[in-house]
This record gives C-alpha cells, sequence and structure tokens, in this order.
C-alpha cells in the first residue's frame, strides 16, 4: 500500500518553534513506522504567499523575497538536526509545481460552477489570514491571537462552501474521513451543523501587496493564502501536470494522512475536503490533530513573546532527548507545557539510567562471563512482554497516541532491567551455574528487540543499540546517552 503523510507548510514569517518541530517529529514517526510495510512518501513545505511574511519583511527592513527564502531554508533544515526522514519539500513561493497545481484547481472549481464575484465586508485577523464573525471573537479579539481584528471591505471571488455541506458531514460522521481525537471530531461537526457560509478566496492586489499567486484571469486580485496553501498537499505531487506522483499517492488507493494542530482544523477537515469535492478529487483519509504546546501556561509561537528554538534545544541536549520529550510527554488530546527541567529529567531518568543502562549492563556481562560472545541458546525468560510490544506500537499509533506507543517499547526496558535485577547474573557466574548463557542470550535478544521497535522514534538511539548488540561477537560497551541534569 503507498500511504501519503503530510505535516502542514508553516508560515515564514518567523523562525521555528518548539511547537512546530512536535508535528514534525510526530509525521516521522508514523512516516517511520509505516515505512515497514508499506511504500511511504512523507511530504512537508513552506507557506510562502502570506500578507504576515510581507509584513514580516517589512518590519525587518528586508526586501521580501530575501526574508522568505532565509526563513525557508531555516524551515527546510530542521530535518537534520531532528533526524527528519522527509522523503519531498515544496515551497509555495518557489516551487514551478505549486503555482501549476493551484491554477489548474482554480480552472476546476470555475468548471463546477463554485466560484462567484461579490462585495464582502467582514472583520480580518492578519495573524489568522482570517475572517471572523462577531459571534466567533473573544471579547472582540481573536480568540488565536487576542488581538482586534480589522475591518476590511472589497470585492473578491468566494467559494460556494455552503454547497458541500452535507457531504462533508457525512464523510466525517462515518468516518469515511477520519478525524482524531474525537474533540476534534466533534468540534469540526458541531461547526459544519451551525451552517457553512460561503468564503472568500480571494484578496485584492492592493491588500496583498503584490504578493501571492494572481487569480487566472483576474490580475487584480491573489488567491488567498489558505486557499493557494491547502493545495500544496496535492500540486506537491506534480498534479498540475497529472504526474504519476500525483496519481500514486493522491488516486491510487492508498492513505492520505494529514498531521496539524488544532488552530487550524476548520481549514483541513471542513474548506480542504470542499475544494477536493469541488475539482472531483479524492477526499484524504485521515486527519490527525494534536494540541499546543505552552511554556509557563502559555502558548509557544512563531511571532509571540513565548518561543522555544528546537535547534538550540537539540544543540544543547542532543537530538534524542528532545524528540523522547515530545513523543513521552505530549498527550493524545490537550496541551502541553514545556520546560527544559521537564525535558531533563526525562532523558535522564529513562535514556541514561533505563536504556542505556540496560544496555551497557547486558553487553558489559557478555564480555566479563563470556569474553564479549553471545551464547548460542534460547531464553523465554521475557518472551510475553517481547510478543506484545509490536501489536502495542501499531494500535496506539493507529489511534495517534505517541506516548502509549512509546510506553509499549518502555515495558521491555524495564521488564529486562527487573530481571536482571531478579535473577542476578553475576550469582550464576559466581556459581557456575549453567543458565547464565540462557540468560545472557535472552537479555541481548531483549536489547536487540528494543533497537529495532524504537527506530521510528529515536532513530539515532536505536542505531547506536543496534551497534551495540550487533553480531555474535559483541562490541565494548560505551555510554548510549550523557546525563544531563
Amino acid at each position: 500500500m503507498c500511504v501519503y503523510i503530510t505535516a502542514t507548510i508553516p508560515y515564514v514569517n518567523a523562525r521555528p518553534h518548539l511547537g512546530f518541530a512536535l508535528e514534525l517529529v510526530q509525521a516521522d514517526v508514523l512516516a517511520r513506522h509505516v515505512r515497514r510495510r508499506d511504500d511511504v512518501r512523507f511530504q512537508a513545505g513552506t507557506d510562502e504567499n502570506s500578507l504576515k511574511n510581507v509584513l514580516a519583511a517589512e518590519a525587518a527592513g528586508v526586501g521580501v523575497q530575501e526574508f522568505v527564502d532565509e526563513l525557508a531554508e531555516e524551515f527546510i533544515g530542521l530535518a537534520g538536526p531532528l533526524s527528519l526522514s522527509v522523503d519531498d519539500v515544496i515551497r509555495t513561493g518557489r516551487d514551478p509545481r505549486h503555482r501549476a497545481g493551484v491554477e489548474r484547481l482554480w480552472r476546476a472549481w470555475t468548471e463546477s460552477g463554485d466560484l462567484y464575484r461579490r462585495h464582502y465586508d467582514g472583520l480580518y485577523c492578519i495573524g489568522c489570514e482570517q475572517f471572523y464573525g462577531e459571534a466567533e471573537l473573544d471579547g472582540g479579539r481573536c480568540p488565536e491571537h487576542g488581538t482586534a481584528p480589522r475591518r476590511i471591505s472589497e470585492e473578491n471571488w468566494f467559494f460556494r462552501l455552503s454547497r458541500y455541506a452535507d457531504r462533508i458531514h457525512e464523510a466525517i460522521s462515518t468516518g469515511a474521513l477520519r478525524v482524531e481525537p474525537a474533540e476534534r471530531r466533534n468540534e469540526v461537526l458541531s461547526f459544519i451543523a451551525g451552517g457553512l457560509e460561503d468564503v472568500s478566496v480571494s484578496r485584492s492586489v492592493e491588500r496583498a501587496r503584490g504578493w501571492g499567486i494572481p487569480v487566472p484571469g483576474d490580475p487584480g486580485q491573489v488567491i488567498y493564502v489558505w486557499w493557494d496553501a491547502l493545495c500544496n498537499y496535492v500540486t506537491a505531487l506534480d498534479y498540475g501536470r497529472e504526474g504519476a506522483d500525483y496519481r500514486r499517492w493522491w488516486e491510487g488507493g492508498g492513505r492520505r494522512v494529514h498531521l496539524l494542530g488544532k488552530g487550524v482544523v476548520r481549514f483541513h477537515a471542513v474548506y480542504w475536503p470542499a475544494m477536493l469535492l469541488s475539482a472531483g478529487l479524492p477526499l484524504p483519509d485521515e486527519v490527525l490533530v494534536h494540541g499546543y504546546l505552552t511554556a509557563g501556561g502559555r502558548k509557544i509561537s512563531k511571532s509571540g513573546d513565548v518561543t522555544v528554538d528546537p535547534v538550540e534545544l537539540v544543540r544543547e541536549y542532543g537530538v534524542d532527548a528532545v524528540r523522547w520529550w515530545l513523543l513521552r510527554e505530549v498527550p493524545r488530546a490537550g496541551d502541553s507545557d514545556f520546560t527544559v527541567e521537564r525535558l531533563i529529567a526525562r532523558s535522564d531518568d529513562e535514556l541514561a539510567n533505563g536504556l542505556g543502562n540496560l544496555v551497557n549492563r547486558v553487553v558489559a556481562m557478555v564480555h566479563r562471563y563470556r569474553d564479549g560472545e553471545v551464547p548460542a541458546c534460547e531464553s523465554h525468560d521475557l518472551e510475553n512482554v517481547l510478543r506484545e510490544a509490536p501489536g502495542a506500537i501499531d494500535a496506539a499509533l493507529d489511534d495517534f497516541d505517541f506516548r502509549r506507543a512509546t510506553s509499549a517499547v518502555w515495558r521491555i526496558v524495564d521488564a529486562a532491567n527487573a530481571h536482571i535485577n531478579q535473577v542476578r547474573p553475576w550469582e550464576l557466574a559466581k556459581a557456575g551455574d549453567p543458565r547464565l548463557d540462557s540468560v545472557l542470550a535472552g537479555l541481548v535478544s531483549v536489547c536487540r528487540t528494543v533497537g529495532d521497535l524504537l527506530e521510528p522514534f529515536l532513530p539515532d538511539a536505536a542505531a547506536r543499540v543496534r551497534r551495540q548488540c550487533a553480531g555474535q561477537r559483541l562490541p565494548r560497551p560505551e555510554p548510549l546517552f550523557r546525563r544531563l541534569g
């Protein structure tokens, strides 16, 4: 089966933050896990045709293209520090695949009779790049950014979103379009049930500062950045030229999986399906939604006053510690508060003292008692916990629950450390007990299994575990993790 996994494409109006790193790491775990059985394409990119980017460049006193290019490279460059297995990246402002695909979609919406022009007057939040109704505001302010939206009045192109309310509601309520977790699914269904209004999908060239993709046949308008950006999921597959990638990854009958934050659920679970239905294209299969990361109870963001640099974190504490905190601490539903102290504690307790100690002890005992040669015999002491783990990981990741998935791996580590303390191999060695060979062989097998199961979550650490435990003759033990605290 072909499985297409996407992360959202971020505005490049400021440097990356840890909240976006969370989504990339989650997508990477799913991609690495699914690659064990299926063909996977892990798609990422940058959203460059936004007024937010223009305003940020002006504030920095830099040309817009120069500003966007520099920050786009920082987002794309996260793949290295975070050990991501991204297969392809699309830049909406630079990649020729994107504009060609957006223009083709616009023509399809036109042919469906879903585009029309009318005058519009509304409240617009530049931070969200979105119009809000009075009832959606919190004390007259954007619920996401806490800023007062601007009153905008102009003539735009509109999309007949209302035409697709029933079909989208049915797809989500029947599970044909799976939205997880349930609270996000219910939020979307409630929004649709409240009635969908047609949505403005273009902006005047003047208000967009001339930045963006022109509306085909109407050079005085540019396509609304969200309408442009959502198209990336198919334009990256060369939809504009009906490329082989599009036929394979979107139309080919595999799984289409979107990962995103809770603040953009409406765009991905309502607007995007409507856009696809209008163009006669298949819907995504899954929309998997994570919460926010906070610091001191306040949302981490790129352009706000609360931010955490993931590259600096990796530089200071290592990629294993950063990925492990994101996967072990962030719940399936709800937000999570980040502190360096919690990252250090989690890494030291589970990575250094747990897994690192286990592998070091096992390899050291094989050298001490058998000159580094792994005994050629079987052991069934930890068979149950080893047998249960793969299925538990599969079920947890299918449920978009990274905490539960990593817990399945960690039960093996805990069980193996407890087993060592119970059977006390050093006493078996002292007594010349023949059971020692079985114990050592079993523990090496456990470490090898952990190295294999850990690969989607901590690819770098998993490779070190496998190197320590590979072959019939093991290398000398080396520390797997440094203590951070």
